[in-house]
Protein backbone atom coordinates (compact mmCIF):
# COMPACT_ATOMS: atom_id res chain seq x y z
CA UNK A 1 0.00 0.00 0.00
CA UNK A 2 1.52 3.39 -0.84
CA UNK A 3 2.28 5.54 1.63
CA UNK A 4 3.50 9.38 0.57
CA UNK A 5 3.91 10.62 4.12
CA UNK A 6 4.91 10.25 7.61
CA UNK A 7 2.97 10.32 10.94
CA UNK A 8 2.87 13.80 12.62
CA UNK A 9 4.98 15.61 15.44
CA UNK A 10 5.73 13.15 18.35
CA UNK A 11 5.95 13.82 22.27
CA UNK A 12 9.75 13.62 21.85
CA UNK A 13 10.06 16.27 19.20
CA UNK A 14 7.58 18.60 21.00
CA UNK A 15 10.33 18.67 24.19
CA UNK A 16 13.34 19.25 21.33
CA UNK A 17 14.57 23.19 22.18
CA UNK A 18 13.94 25.46 18.97
CA UNK A 19 17.32 25.51 18.02
CA UNK A 20 16.76 22.07 17.12
CA UNK A 21 13.71 22.49 14.66
CA UNK A 22 15.91 24.80 12.38
CA UNK A 23 17.62 22.37 9.18
CA UNK A 24 20.86 23.48 7.83
CA UNK A 25 20.84 25.95 5.20
CA UNK A 26 21.51 23.27 2.54
CA UNK A 27 19.23 20.79 3.70
CA UNK A 28 16.43 23.41 4.19
CA UNK A 29 16.47 24.62 0.02
CA UNK A 30 16.83 20.54 -0.40
CA UNK A 31 13.74 19.86 1.69
CA UNK A 32 11.55 22.49 0.60
CA UNK A 33 12.08 21.40 -3.32
CA UNK A 34 11.65 18.17 -2.93
CA UNK A 35 8.15 19.16 -0.61
CA UNK A 36 6.68 18.55 -3.87
CA UNK A 37 3.44 16.18 -4.50
CA UNK A 38 4.78 15.74 -8.09
CA UNK A 39 7.54 13.09 -7.19
CA UNK A 40 4.83 10.78 -5.76
CA UNK A 41 3.11 10.43 -8.88
CA UNK A 42 5.93 7.98 -11.01
CA UNK A 43 5.53 5.97 -8.20
CA UNK A 44 2.00 5.22 -8.10
CA UNK A 45 1.81 2.75 -10.68
CA UNK A 46 3.86 0.63 -8.66
CA UNK A 47 2.17 0.61 -5.36
CA UNK A 48 -1.46 -0.16 -4.26
CA UNK A 49 -3.62 2.59 -2.84
CA UNK A 50 -5.56 0.69 -0.97
CA UNK A 51 -4.16 -2.91 -0.52
CA UNK A 52 -1.19 -4.25 0.52
CA UNK A 53 1.48 -4.14 3.26
CA UNK A 54 2.02 0.17 3.90
CA UNK A 55 5.44 1.03 2.23
CA UNK A 56 7.72 3.39 3.93
CA UNK A 57 6.66 7.20 3.02
CA UNK A 58 8.09 7.86 -0.35
CA UNK A 59 8.76 11.37 1.00
CA UNK A 60 11.51 10.06 3.44
CA UNK A 61 12.71 7.29 0.77
CA UNK A 62 13.38 9.87 -1.42
CA UNK A 63 15.25 11.86 0.77
CA UNK A 64 17.39 8.99 1.92
CA UNK A 65 18.29 8.38 -1.35
CA UNK A 66 19.36 11.62 -1.98
CA UNK A 67 21.87 11.83 0.98
CA UNK A 68 22.99 8.85 -0.19
CA UNK A 69 24.19 10.01 -3.53
CA UNK A 70 25.10 13.13 -2.46
CA UNK A 71 27.26 12.18 0.05
CA UNK A 72 28.40 8.63 -1.49
CA UNK A 73 27.47 6.51 1.20
CA UNK A 74 26.14 2.85 1.29
CA UNK A 75 23.02 1.27 2.15
CA UNK A 76 24.26 0.29 5.44
CA UNK A 77 25.83 3.53 6.38
CA UNK A 78 23.60 5.64 5.41
CA UNK A 79 20.91 4.30 7.29
CA UNK A 80 23.09 4.17 10.41
CA UNK A 81 24.03 7.98 9.74
CA UNK A 82 20.47 8.94 9.43
CA UNK A 83 19.59 7.03 12.72
CA UNK A 84 22.69 9.25 14.69
CA UNK A 85 21.66 12.81 13.23
CA UNK A 86 18.72 14.81 14.36
CA UNK A 87 19.01 16.59 11.47
CA UNK A 88 19.14 14.20 9.17
CA UNK A 89 15.96 13.12 10.77
CA UNK A 90 14.11 15.55 10.63
CA UNK A 91 15.36 16.21 6.78
CA UNK A 92 13.96 12.83 5.82
CA UNK A 93 10.84 13.54 7.93
CA UNK A 94 11.57 10.72 10.22
CA UNK A 95 9.62 11.03 13.86
CA UNK A 96 12.01 10.90 16.88
CA UNK A 97 11.58 7.70 18.19
CA UNK A 98 10.52 5.72 15.11
CA UNK A 99 13.03 3.39 13.37
CA UNK A 100 14.91 4.61 10.63
CA UNK A 101 13.75 2.21 7.38
CA UNK A 102 16.09 -0.94 7.12
CA UNK A 103 18.11 -0.89 4.06
CA UNK A 104 16.95 -4.04 2.17
CA UNK A 105 13.58 -2.29 1.90
CA UNK A 106 15.75 1.04 0.33
CA UNK A 107 17.19 -1.96 -2.16
CA UNK A 108 13.90 -3.39 -2.92
CA UNK A 109 12.22 -0.34 -3.49
CA UNK A 110 15.43 0.88 -6.21
CA UNK A 111 15.36 -2.15 -7.70
CA UNK A 112 11.70 -2.77 -8.34
CA UNK A 113 10.80 0.66 -9.87
CA UNK A 114 13.28 0.51 -12.03
CA UNK A 115 15.30 3.30 -14.43
CA UNK A 116 11.37 4.69 -15.79
CA UNK A 117 10.09 6.45 -12.50
CA UNK A 118 13.82 7.60 -11.98
CA UNK A 119 14.10 9.72 -15.21
CA UNK A 120 10.29 10.21 -14.28
CA UNK A 121 11.68 11.67 -11.00
CA UNK A 122 14.21 13.91 -13.11
CA UNK A 123 11.73 15.66 -15.25
CA UNK A 124 9.60 16.36 -12.32
CA UNK A 125 12.29 17.92 -11.28
CA UNK A 126 13.48 20.48 -14.59
CA UNK A 127 9.57 20.66 -14.39
CA UNK A 128 9.61 22.20 -11.20
CA UNK A 129 12.87 24.33 -12.08
CA UNK A 130 10.68 25.87 -14.98
CA UNK A 131 8.04 26.69 -12.55
CA UNK A 132 10.72 28.94 -10.45
CA UNK A 133 12.00 30.12 -13.70
CA UNK A 134 15.35 29.07 -12.93
CA UNK A 135 15.68 26.55 -16.06
CA UNK A 136 17.28 27.97 -19.44
CA UNK A 137 17.50 26.12 -22.02
CA UNK A 138 19.29 28.34 -24.52
CA UNK A 139 22.55 26.63 -25.54
CA UNK A 140 23.09 23.06 -24.58
CA UNK A 141 26.44 20.75 -24.62
CA UNK A 142 26.70 17.45 -24.89
CA UNK A 143 29.33 14.80 -23.82
CA UNK A 144 29.66 11.01 -23.43
CA UNK A 145 31.80 8.93 -21.10
CA UNK A 146 32.03 5.45 -19.92
CA UNK A 147 30.33 4.08 -17.06
CA UNK A 148 32.19 1.43 -15.69
CA UNK A 149 30.45 -1.26 -14.50
CA UNK A 150 30.88 -3.52 -10.50
CA UNK A 151 32.79 -5.91 -12.36
CA UNK A 152 36.77 -7.00 -11.61
CA UNK A 153 39.43 -6.93 -14.47
CA UNK A 154 37.97 -9.64 -16.80
CA UNK A 155 39.99 -12.86 -18.24
CA UNK A 156 38.99 -16.13 -19.96
CA UNK A 157 40.99 -17.71 -17.05
CA UNK A 158 39.64 -15.81 -14.63
CA UNK A 159 35.60 -16.12 -16.10
CA UNK A 160 36.12 -19.83 -16.51
CA UNK A 161 36.96 -20.52 -12.83
CA UNK A 162 34.29 -17.71 -11.60
CA UNK A 163 31.84 -20.29 -13.50
CA UNK A 164 33.10 -23.59 -12.23
CA UNK A 165 32.99 -22.41 -8.91
CA UNK A 166 29.62 -20.68 -9.23
CA UNK A 167 28.23 -24.16 -10.85
CA UNK A 168 29.76 -25.96 -7.50
CA UNK A 169 27.62 -23.44 -4.92
CA UNK A 170 24.30 -23.68 -6.54
CA UNK A 171 24.37 -27.96 -7.08
CA UNK A 172 25.27 -28.08 -3.36
CA UNK A 173 22.18 -25.83 -2.82
CA UNK A 174 19.77 -27.68 -4.76
CA UNK A 175 20.80 -30.84 -2.79
CA UNK A 176 20.54 -29.03 0.00
CA UNK A 177 16.99 -28.12 -0.75
CA UNK A 178 16.40 -32.17 -1.37
CA UNK A 179 16.14 -32.01 -5.21
CA UNK A 180 17.86 -34.54 -7.45
CA UNK A 181 20.32 -36.06 -4.36
CA UNK A 182 20.76 -38.91 -6.51
CA UNK A 183 22.60 -37.11 -9.45
CA UNK A 184 26.70 -36.04 -8.66
CA UNK A 185 28.49 -33.18 -10.22
CA UNK A 186 31.77 -33.09 -9.02
CA UNK A 187 33.45 -30.11 -7.86
CA UNK A 188 36.06 -29.10 -9.60
CA UNK A 189 36.97 -25.78 -7.78
CA UNK A 190 40.38 -27.32 -6.26
CA UNK A 191 41.72 -28.21 -9.76
CA UNK A 192 40.54 -24.41 -11.90
CA UNK A 193 42.21 -23.17 -8.23
CA UNK A 194 45.39 -24.99 -9.31
CA UNK A 195 45.42 -24.20 -12.85
CA UNK A 196 44.59 -20.45 -11.85
CA UNK A 197 47.73 -20.28 -10.04
CA UNK A 198 49.74 -22.43 -12.75
CA UNK A 199 48.65 -19.38 -15.46
CA UNK A 200 50.03 -16.57 -12.83
CA UNK A 201 53.63 -18.51 -12.47
CA UNK A 202 53.81 -18.29 -16.15
CA UNK A 203 52.90 -14.98 -16.31
CA UNK A 204 55.94 -13.75 -14.42
CA UNK A 205 58.48 -15.66 -16.39
CA UNK A 206 57.44 -12.66 -19.52
CA UNK A 207 58.85 -15.23 -22.15
CA UNK A 208 57.42 -16.29 -26.01
CA UNK A 209 57.32 -20.14 -24.19
CA UNK A 210 55.19 -18.93 -20.97
CA UNK A 211 52.64 -17.55 -23.26
CA UNK A 212 52.27 -20.69 -24.67
CA UNK A 213 52.14 -22.54 -21.65
CA UNK A 214 49.52 -20.38 -20.52
CA UNK A 215 46.99 -20.66 -23.51
CA UNK A 216 47.73 -24.67 -22.73
CA UNK A 217 46.56 -24.33 -19.22
CA UNK A 218 43.62 -21.63 -20.34
CA UNK A 219 42.43 -24.48 -22.72
CA UNK A 220 42.21 -27.19 -19.40
CA UNK A 221 40.28 -24.87 -17.93
CA UNK A 222 37.82 -24.91 -20.90
CA UNK A 223 37.71 -28.45 -20.77
CA UNK A 224 36.77 -28.53 -16.90
CA UNK A 225 34.10 -26.03 -17.10
CA UNK A 226 32.87 -28.14 -19.97
CA UNK A 227 32.67 -31.07 -17.99
CA UNK A 228 30.92 -29.19 -15.21
CA UNK A 229 28.09 -27.46 -17.66
CA UNK A 230 27.44 -31.09 -19.26
CA UNK A 231 26.99 -32.65 -15.57
CA UNK A 232 24.78 -29.64 -14.18
CA UNK A 233 22.29 -29.68 -17.04
CA UNK A 234 21.73 -33.20 -16.10
CA UNK A 235 21.19 -32.24 -12.51
CA UNK A 236 19.13 -29.24 -13.76
CA UNK A 237 16.59 -31.05 -16.05
CA UNK A 238 16.10 -33.82 -12.91
CA UNK A 239 15.68 -30.85 -9.91
CA UNK A 240 13.13 -29.58 -12.45
CA UNK A 241 11.18 -32.97 -12.32
CA UNK A 242 11.31 -32.74 -8.55
CA UNK A 243 10.01 -29.40 -8.45
CA UNK A 244 6.69 -29.98 -10.91
CA UNK A 245 6.55 -33.16 -8.39
CA UNK A 246 5.90 -31.04 -5.59
CA UNK A 247 3.74 -28.60 -6.78
CA UNK A 248 2.46 -25.78 -4.59
CA UNK A 249 4.67 -27.43 -1.83
CA UNK A 250 8.57 -26.85 -3.50
CA UNK A 251 10.06 -24.52 -1.87
CA UNK A 252 10.97 -20.44 -3.05
CA UNK A 253 15.22 -21.16 -2.25
CA UNK A 254 14.86 -24.30 -4.38
CA UNK A 255 12.91 -22.34 -7.46
CA UNK A 256 15.52 -19.71 -6.68
CA UNK A 257 18.31 -22.00 -7.00
CA UNK A 258 16.99 -23.85 -10.07
CA UNK A 259 16.56 -20.56 -12.06
CA UNK A 260 19.75 -19.25 -11.25
CA UNK A 261 21.91 -21.96 -11.97
CA UNK A 262 19.95 -22.34 -15.52
CA UNK A 263 21.12 -18.77 -16.07
CA UNK A 264 24.54 -19.48 -15.37
CA UNK A 265 25.02 -22.38 -17.32
CA UNK A 266 23.94 -20.23 -20.73
CA UNK A 267 26.69 -17.73 -19.17
CA UNK A 268 29.09 -20.26 -18.99
CA UNK A 269 28.92 -21.39 -22.19
CA UNK A 270 29.13 -18.03 -24.13
CA UNK A 271 32.18 -17.85 -21.61
CA UNK A 272 33.65 -21.33 -23.24
CA UNK A 273 32.91 -20.50 -26.62
CA UNK A 274 34.72 -16.83 -26.82
CA UNK A 275 37.42 -18.44 -24.53
CA UNK A 276 38.09 -21.24 -27.92
CA UNK A 277 37.60 -18.66 -30.01
CA UNK A 278 40.39 -16.95 -28.33
CA UNK A 279 42.46 -19.94 -28.23
CA UNK A 280 42.12 -20.42 -32.12
CA UNK A 281 43.74 -16.97 -32.86
CA UNK A 282 41.09 -14.88 -33.37
CA UNK A 283 39.30 -12.47 -31.14
CA UNK A 284 35.85 -12.11 -29.99
CA UNK A 285 33.53 -9.72 -31.16
CA UNK A 286 33.25 -6.64 -28.19
CA UNK A 287 29.94 -6.37 -28.85
CA UNK A 288 28.76 -9.74 -27.56
CA UNK A 289 31.51 -10.24 -25.45
CA UNK A 290 30.45 -11.59 -22.13
CA UNK A 291 32.71 -9.99 -19.56
CA UNK A 292 31.20 -10.85 -15.93
CA UNK A 293 28.94 -13.02 -15.01
CA UNK A 294 26.69 -11.15 -12.77
CA UNK A 295 26.24 -8.49 -15.36
CA UNK A 296 26.17 -9.32 -18.23
CA UNK A 297 25.02 -5.99 -20.73
CA UNK A 298 28.68 -5.10 -19.52
CA UNK A 299 30.91 -4.73 -22.86
CA UNK A 300 34.90 -3.53 -23.01
CA UNK A 301 34.68 -0.40 -24.85
CA UNK A 302 37.83 1.86 -25.84
CA UNK A 303 37.84 5.65 -25.42
CA UNK A 304 41.20 6.29 -26.60
CA UNK A 305 42.40 6.73 -22.84
CA UNK A 306 46.82 6.55 -22.06
CA UNK A 307 45.62 5.71 -18.57
CA UNK A 308 42.84 2.79 -19.59
CA UNK A 309 43.04 2.18 -23.04
CA UNK A 310 39.77 -0.42 -22.36
CA UNK A 311 37.05 -0.05 -19.60
CA UNK A 312 33.92 -2.64 -19.07
CA UNK A 313 30.80 -0.86 -18.41
CA UNK A 314 28.29 0.97 -20.10
CA UNK A 315 28.75 4.29 -22.53
CA UNK A 316 26.58 7.56 -20.57
CA UNK A 317 26.16 10.68 -22.32
CA UNK A 318 25.23 13.93 -20.14
CA UNK A 319 23.78 16.98 -21.94
CA UNK A 320 23.68 20.43 -19.37
CA UNK A 321 22.90 23.92 -19.91
CA UNK A 322 24.93 27.28 -18.91
CA UNK A 323 23.06 26.69 -15.49
CA UNK A 324 25.11 23.39 -15.07
CA UNK A 325 21.36 21.73 -14.50
CA UNK A 326 21.64 18.25 -16.53
CA UNK A 327 18.94 18.81 -19.24
CA UNK A 328 19.32 14.52 -20.21
CA UNK A 329 21.07 12.03 -19.67
CA UNK A 330 21.72 8.18 -21.39
CA UNK A 331 23.00 5.30 -20.72
CA UNK A 332 23.94 2.41 -23.79
CA UNK A 333 25.20 -1.15 -23.92
CA UNK A 334 28.46 -1.17 -25.88
CA UNK A 335 30.04 1.42 -27.54
CA UNK A 336 27.54 3.35 -29.78
CA UNK A 337 28.98 6.23 -32.04
CA UNK A 338 28.85 9.45 -30.56
CA UNK A 339 26.61 10.75 -33.45
CA UNK A 340 24.06 8.69 -33.30
CA UNK A 341 23.20 9.51 -29.80
CA UNK A 342 22.83 12.98 -29.62
CA UNK A 343 19.83 13.72 -31.88
CA UNK A 344 17.55 11.58 -29.65
CA UNK A 345 19.01 13.37 -26.95
CA UNK A 346 17.93 17.10 -28.07
CA UNK A 347 14.34 15.58 -28.96
CA UNK A 348 13.77 14.19 -25.58
CA UNK A 349 14.66 17.48 -24.44
CA UNK A 350 12.34 19.49 -26.80
CA UNK A 351 9.40 16.98 -25.78
CA UNK A 352 10.19 18.12 -22.37
CA UNK A 353 11.00 21.79 -22.51
CA UNK A 354 8.29 22.10 -25.53
CA UNK A 355 11.02 23.77 -27.76
CA UNK A 356 14.64 22.73 -28.95
CA UNK A 357 17.78 24.57 -27.76
CA UNK A 358 18.87 27.93 -29.61
CA UNK A 359 22.55 26.21 -29.86
CA UNK A 360 24.21 23.20 -29.27
CA UNK A 361 27.56 21.82 -29.51
CA UNK A 362 29.64 18.97 -28.52
CA UNK A 363 33.25 17.46 -29.26
CA UNK A 364 34.42 16.60 -32.45
CA UNK A 365 33.77 12.71 -31.85
CA UNK A 366 29.99 14.40 -32.79
CA UNK A 367 30.94 16.13 -35.74
CA UNK A 368 29.48 14.98 -39.20
CA UNK A 369 27.70 16.11 -41.56
CA UNK A 370 23.78 14.56 -40.54
CA UNK A 371 24.52 15.16 -37.31
CA UNK A 372 24.36 18.78 -38.34
CA UNK A 373 21.12 18.21 -40.27
CA UNK A 374 19.31 16.24 -37.78
CA UNK A 375 19.75 18.97 -35.21
CA UNK A 376 18.59 21.87 -37.67
CA UNK A 377 15.91 19.65 -38.29
CA UNK A 378 14.72 19.56 -34.34
CA UNK A 379 14.83 23.28 -34.36
CA UNK A 380 17.86 23.86 -33.26
CA UNK A 381 19.43 27.17 -34.82
CA UNK A 382 22.69 27.31 -34.21
CA UNK A 383 24.93 23.87 -34.29
CA UNK A 384 28.93 24.11 -32.73
CA UNK A 385 30.34 20.82 -33.91
CA UNK A 386 33.89 20.68 -35.09
CA UNK A 387 34.05 18.02 -38.14
CA UNK A 388 36.35 15.26 -37.70
CA UNK A 389 38.80 15.43 -40.93
CA UNK A 390 40.14 18.29 -42.58
CA UNK A 391 37.64 20.41 -43.47
CA UNK A 392 37.07 22.82 -46.49
CA UNK A 393 38.14 26.29 -46.82
CA UNK A 394 34.43 27.14 -45.80
CA UNK A 395 33.66 25.31 -43.19
CA UNK A 396 37.56 25.74 -41.76
CA UNK A 397 36.53 29.91 -42.05
CA UNK A 398 33.19 28.87 -40.22
CA UNK A 399 34.95 27.05 -37.08
CA UNK A 400 37.37 30.21 -37.52
CA UNK A 401 34.88 32.43 -36.40
CA UNK A 402 34.77 33.98 -33.15
CA UNK A 403 31.02 33.20 -32.07
CA UNK A 404 32.09 29.42 -33.00
CA UNK A 405 35.16 29.03 -31.08
CA UNK A 406 33.27 30.94 -27.98
CA UNK A 407 30.73 27.95 -28.07
CA UNK A 408 33.85 25.20 -28.12
CA UNK A 409 35.50 26.91 -25.59
CA UNK A 410 32.26 26.50 -23.12
CA UNK A 411 31.90 23.46 -24.38
CA UNK A 412 34.92 21.75 -22.34
CA UNK A 413 33.01 22.88 -19.27
CA UNK A 414 31.18 19.51 -20.24
CA UNK A 415 34.65 17.50 -19.28
CA UNK A 416 34.24 19.17 -15.74
CA UNK A 417 30.55 18.07 -15.61
CA UNK A 418 31.00 14.78 -15.83
CA UNK A 419 34.08 14.54 -13.76
CA UNK A 420 32.12 16.08 -11.12
CA UNK A 421 28.88 13.22 -12.01
CA UNK A 422 32.22 10.64 -11.17
CA UNK A 423 33.45 11.93 -8.26
CA UNK A 424 30.62 13.03 -6.22
CA UNK A 425 27.59 11.72 -7.49
CA UNK A 426 28.30 8.02 -8.17
CA UNK A 427 28.71 8.11 -12.15
CA UNK A 428 32.60 6.62 -11.95
CA UNK A 429 31.30 3.25 -10.74
CA UNK A 430 27.41 1.73 -11.41
CA UNK A 431 26.83 -0.61 -8.00
CA UNK A 432 23.73 -2.31 -9.49
CA UNK A 433 23.77 -4.78 -12.28
CA UNK A 434 22.37 -4.74 -16.12
CA UNK A 435 21.59 -2.00 -18.31
CA UNK A 436 19.07 -1.33 -16.44
CA UNK A 437 20.25 -0.70 -13.12
CA UNK A 438 23.14 1.05 -14.22
CA UNK A 439 20.63 3.65 -16.21
CA UNK A 440 18.81 3.76 -12.51
CA UNK A 441 22.19 3.95 -10.86
CA UNK A 442 23.35 6.94 -13.16
CA UNK A 443 19.85 8.75 -12.84
CA UNK A 444 19.57 8.97 -8.97
CA UNK A 445 23.05 10.48 -9.13
CA UNK A 446 21.95 13.15 -11.77
CA UNK A 447 18.85 13.44 -9.62
CA UNK A 448 21.04 14.21 -6.26
CA UNK A 449 22.86 16.61 -8.82
CA UNK A 450 20.33 18.84 -10.18
CA UNK A 451 18.73 18.84 -6.72
CA UNK A 452 21.55 20.44 -5.33
CA UNK A 453 21.69 23.13 -8.36
CA UNK A 454 18.37 23.73 -8.37
CA UNK A 455 17.71 24.63 -4.74
CA UNK A 456 20.88 27.14 -5.12
CA UNK A 457 19.41 28.78 -7.98
CA UNK A 458 16.04 28.91 -6.14
CA UNK A 459 17.61 30.26 -3.05
CA UNK A 460 19.50 32.74 -4.69
CA UNK A 461 16.66 33.86 -6.97
CA UNK A 462 14.59 34.38 -3.94
CA UNK A 463 18.11 36.04 -2.12
CA UNK A 464 17.79 38.47 -4.70
CA UNK A 465 13.89 39.21 -5.01
CA UNK A 466 14.26 40.16 -1.51
CA UNK A 467 16.82 42.75 -1.78
CA UNK A 468 15.43 43.95 -4.54
CA UNK A 469 11.84 44.71 -2.34
CA UNK A 470 13.37 45.89 0.55
CA UNK A 471 13.58 49.71 0.77
CA UNK A 472 16.15 51.83 0.38
CA UNK A 473 17.29 53.00 3.78
CA UNK A 474 19.10 56.68 3.76
CA UNK A 475 22.20 57.46 6.30
CA UNK A 476 23.28 60.26 7.92
CA UNK A 477 27.27 60.81 8.17
CA UNK A 478 27.69 62.35 11.28
CA UNK A 479 30.47 64.95 11.07
CA UNK A 480 33.82 64.54 12.11
CA UNK A 481 35.54 66.11 14.97
CA UNK A 482 38.33 68.39 14.91
CA UNK A 483 40.88 65.38 15.62
CA UNK A 484 40.66 63.93 12.11
CA UNK A 485 43.32 64.66 10.32
CA UNK A 486 43.06 65.81 6.66
CA UNK A 487 44.12 62.14 5.01
CA UNK A 488 41.33 60.59 7.13
CA UNK A 489 39.11 63.57 6.01
CA UNK A 490 39.75 62.98 2.63
CA UNK A 491 39.24 59.36 2.35
CA UNK A 492 36.60 57.63 0.98
CA UNK A 493 33.56 56.99 3.86
CA UNK A 494 33.93 52.93 4.05
CA UNK A 495 37.38 53.53 4.68
CA UNK A 496 36.72 56.00 8.27
CA UNK A 497 34.04 53.86 9.20
CA UNK A 498 35.87 51.95 11.47
CA UNK A 499 35.04 52.77 14.78
CA UNK A 500 31.69 51.77 16.62
CA UNK A 501 28.49 53.69 16.51
CA UNK A 502 28.72 57.04 17.82
CA UNK A 503 32.35 57.84 17.24
CA UNK A 504 33.66 60.22 15.16
CA UNK A 505 33.33 59.85 11.29
CA UNK A 506 30.93 56.90 11.49
CA UNK A 507 28.45 56.26 9.34
CA UNK A 508 24.99 55.24 11.14
CA UNK A 509 22.21 54.08 9.50
CA UNK A 510 18.87 55.38 10.34
CA UNK A 511 15.87 52.42 9.70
Amino acid sequence: MLVTRNCGQTLWEAMLPPQYEQLPAALAAVDALLDDPAFFAPYRAHFSELSGRPSIPLETYLRMMFLKFRYRLGYESLCAEVADSISWLRFCRIPLGTRVPHPSTLEKITSRCGPRVIRALNEALLARAGKARVLKTDKVRVDSTVVEANVAYPTDSGLLAKAIARIAVLTANIHAAGAASRTKVRDRRRSARARAHQIAAHLRKRTEEAKGEVLAVTGELAGLCDKNIAEAKVLLRNARRYAARQGDAVPGRLLAAIADLDTLLGRAARIVAQTRTRLAGDTPESATRLVSLHDPDARPIKKGKLSAPVEFGYKGQVGDNAEGIVLDYSVDEGNPADGTLIGPAIKRMKDLLGRAPRAVTADRGYGEAKVDKELTGLGVTKVVIPRKGKPGAARRELEHSRSFRKLVKWRTGSEGRISQLKHRYGWGRTLMDGRAGAETWCGLGVLAHNTVKISQLIAARSAAAAAASRPEVPAIVTPATATTSPAAAASPPAARATGPPGRAGTITAVA
